[in-house]
């Protein structure tokens, strides 16, 4: 498999492979039901919507969405159709979870129920993937919306998550950027201590699949010249797939800015579950949601393969 550089090549990849089920939690919104329609279309998934049936289907009719009398389970409340998408995933009845117009929280809440829920004994953590104008490759950013302040050890398995998500994508051996405000170690900022931890685990051999370097500041993680500027050398200065943010508040802020002053497209997955995840924003666009069920196609593949 050659590495995937832009979303219409993730699409067209997801294609040619055996289409997935996914169980969207709460789908009676405008947004993902044309992110629906779209990857119907793509013939890349099908799928179970659980939610208000009569709302589901009303929206559907006005965008031109056809749904069969069984892709449509009815729930009372926002919790009961979060529950009842999670169950289908578990029990196997679908590959793939999405979620809807529902809080993060409350969807997460379903997710890790006790019973039902798809935890793999792993830390779950989210990646943002970007495709970024005037930038070659994908750009993915590790964690912005699930964990608040990750401790060294936290970060290792976030570390494992995106290495295992990017190998999905094509990228053997994917260039990781752990982030800090500096790229030099600084004993007073614990996430350039982190970042030179991350990379010493990476070259002995205790993280694999990927190369590891850090700190790095945003500018020469992403731009060759201004890491020449500054006198840094390793394969990962000013060619990062990955960057690896030092807690949530970077992230999320790193996310945002992506979009609204890169005008990037976006895709977006939880990692670390049983299965895979698609958890955008609910201001997030249908296409970003295409582009995220697409990822979420491969990323199943992925699985059975592994």
């Amino acid at each position: 498999m050659k590495m995937l550089t832009t979303f219409e090549q993730v699409v067209k990849y997801a294609e040619s492979l055996p289409s997935v089920t996914v169980a969207v939690a709460a789908a009676a919104d405008q947004e993902v039901l044309e992110a629906v329609l779209d990857a119907k279309k793509h013939r890349i998934a099908d799928f179970l919507l659980f939610g208000d049936e009569e709302k589901i289907r009303s929206i559907g009719k006005e965008i031109g969405l056809d749904l069969a009398s069984g892709e449509v389970i009815h729930a009372t409340s926002i919790a009961q159709a979060c529950l009842l998408a999670v169950t289908a995933v578990s029990e196997k009845r679908a590959d793939v979870l999405m979620k809807g117009m529902v809080q993060t929280a409350d969807f997460l809440r379903a997710v890790l129920n006790k019973e039902k829920g798809l935890r793999a004994g792993k830390i779950l953590s989210h990646v943002a993937s970007f495709e970024v104008p005037g930038f070659d490759h994908l750009i993915h950013v590790t964690d912005p919306a699930l964990n608040v302040a990750p401790e060294l050890k936290d970060k290792v398995q976030i570390l494992e998550n995106v290495i295992d998500f990017c190998h999905s994508l094509g990228l053997s051996e994917p260039k990781v950027a752990v982030l800090g405000a500096v790229e030099v170690v600084n004993p007073s900022m614990q996430p350039t201590l982190d970042a030179a931890a991350l990379s010493q685990m990476n070259r002995r051999g205790q993280i694999k699949g990927a190369i590891v370097d850090g700190p790095f500041a945003l500018d020469n993680a992403v731009s060759v010249e201004s890491a020449e500027h500054k006198g840094i050398h390793s394969p990962v200065a000013g060619k990062a797939d990955v960057l690896f943010v030092p807690d949530i508040e970077a992230g999320n802020i790193l996310y945002k800015s992506m979009v609204y002053f890169a005008k990037a497209k976006i895709g977006a997955l939880v990692l670390g579950a049983k299965a895979p995840i698609v958890l955008t924003s609910r201001a997030d666009s249908a296409e970003a949601k295409l582009y995220s069920i697409a990822m979420a196609v491969l990323q199943a593949d992925h699985f059975k393969k592994r």
